[in-house]
């Protein structure tokens, strides 16, 4: 088994991560469809700002765009985007497409290992039928399957992936006992009982996640009607030894916001409709309204309204520090707030221009804004916790800002969720 070649399949914010540390004890592909990926990553540029030039060009990883590497290789891990569709469906094209390019490529005798965020059954009875179709090898026979669900917190540095444990699974002992020989390579494992018992533990994380945010939005929504601070409730009850720590906000990303409709549309295929999942999902996806509702709050103290109002939003990415934008909910403030009339001014310090979900928008540098009516204060990028609140208020008459994530502290002229 030392002898293993690896192809990764997909660079992404999994992948390559994954890949690095991989190649410390295997020889290693890293395979991916754009070329202006590959020729990023070969010459030691990784756009995601997640692994250093010292490390990507330290690695022993041959990068390229020709899948015919695959043919060269005896264990495969496919790691590709899991996205949901608009309809907020599981959207599994990329994960097909990937499955069908394996199985063109694959060589006898291989382990295909995913690692993609998906419902229970989708790596058995979706992704092994694609690739026994197109390789003429039958699963289990041929080729073997595992399964290991990926870890990434992007802009973590702590919980990196060989600080982490890895669940790993197989469809059989011999496989999972390859799987998991390869990945304790990298970081300590658990062996889960199934594939199915791994898919599941992956979707259960962070829809047990979205569940304790959404209960405190929800609480956030209660206590702005009492009239009360939350952030002073939760501090209050976070001296209960078993008080869990979560706060309000909004809440995006690649996993937190999508993977529970993986496990929704998988219940609902079985005969089950959740209520407790969606009634999360529907909080969460609508905070964004409640961050607009206080601007509004902001700006009817002062005699004015959104419309015709010039706003600044900090931080477009769906949490700081992170170059993500994937399915941050600031695009849904944004494009409530145009809608409503408001002339809307960004600024992030990871983008000269933003592109993402039917916006786009040039990024105003600090320097050049003027005078605006209001401030949003969404992504609090290590930047902007430079700023103190007298720092924003320079820029306003009247001041009014919404501090999403409440770092900046109590002022009159501040609103938090």
């Amino acid at each position: 088994m030392k002898g293993f070649k690896i192809c990764v399949v997909g660079l992404g914010y999994v992948g390559l991560p994954l890949a690095i540390h991989l190649a410390k004890s295997f020889k290693v592909y890293g395979f991916d469809v754009s070329e202006k990926r590959i020729a990023n990553l070969s010459s030691g540029i990784d756009e995601n700002g997640d692994v250093s030039e010292k490390e990507l060009k330290g690695a022993n990883i041959e990068y390229t765009s020709d899948a015919s590497v695959i043919k060269n290789c005896d264990f495969v891990i496919v790691a590709v985007p899991t996205p949901i569709s608009t309809n907020k469906k599981p959207d599994l094209s990329y994960l097909k497409s990937a499955s069908s390019l394996v199985g063109r490529n694959l060589a006898k005798n291989s382990i295909v290992v995913f690692e993609s965020t998906v419902y229970p059954g989708v790596t058995e009875d979706v992704c092994v039928p694609v690739i026994e179709k197109e390789s003429g090898l039958k699963c289990g026979v041929d080729w073997k399957v595992g399964y290991s669900p990926e870890r990434i917190n992007p802009g973590d540095k702590v919980h990196t992936v060989d600080k982490i444990t890895k669940v790993v699974a197989g469809m059989d002992k011999d496989s999972l006992e390859k799987i998991a020989f390869v990945y304790s390579k990298v970081t300590d494992v658990y062996k889960a009982s199934s594939i199915k018992v791994a898919e599941a533990a992956k979707v259960i994380e962070n829809t047990q996640r979205d569940l304790n945010i959404a209960l405190v939005n929800e609480l956030s929504l209660i206590f702005k009607r009492i009239g009360i601070d939350t952030l002073d409730v939760l501090e209050a009850a976070g001296s209960k030894w078993n008080f869990l720590d979560f706060k309000p906000g909004l809440v995006g990303g690649h996993c937190i916001g999508v993977d529970p409709y993986y496990l929704t549309y998988k219940a609902e295929e079985v005969g089950y409709i959740p209520q407790v999942i969606l009634a999360g999902r529907k909080i969460n996806d609508e905070m964004y309204l409640e961050v607009v509702r206080l601007l509004c709050e902001g700006l009817n103290k002062h005699g004015k309204a959104v419309n015709g109002s010039k706003i600044l939003i900090l931080g477009v990415t769906f949490k700081e520090d992170v170059k993500d934008s994937r399915n941050s909910k600031v695009a849904d403030v944004i494009l409530e707030l145009e809608r409503l009339g408001g002339e809307v001014l960004v600024n992030d310090p990871y983008f000269d221009e933003i592109k993402f979900d039917g916006l786009k928008k040039k990024v105003t540098p600090l320097e050049d804004i003027d005078k605006v009516d209001a401030v949003i204060l969404a992504s609090p990028h290590k930047e902007y916790k430079k700023l103190s609140i007298d720092d924003i208020k320079k820029w306003m008459k009247k001041p009014v800002i919404v501090d999403v994530k409440g770092v900046l502290g109590k002022d009159e002229c501040v609103y938090r969720l």
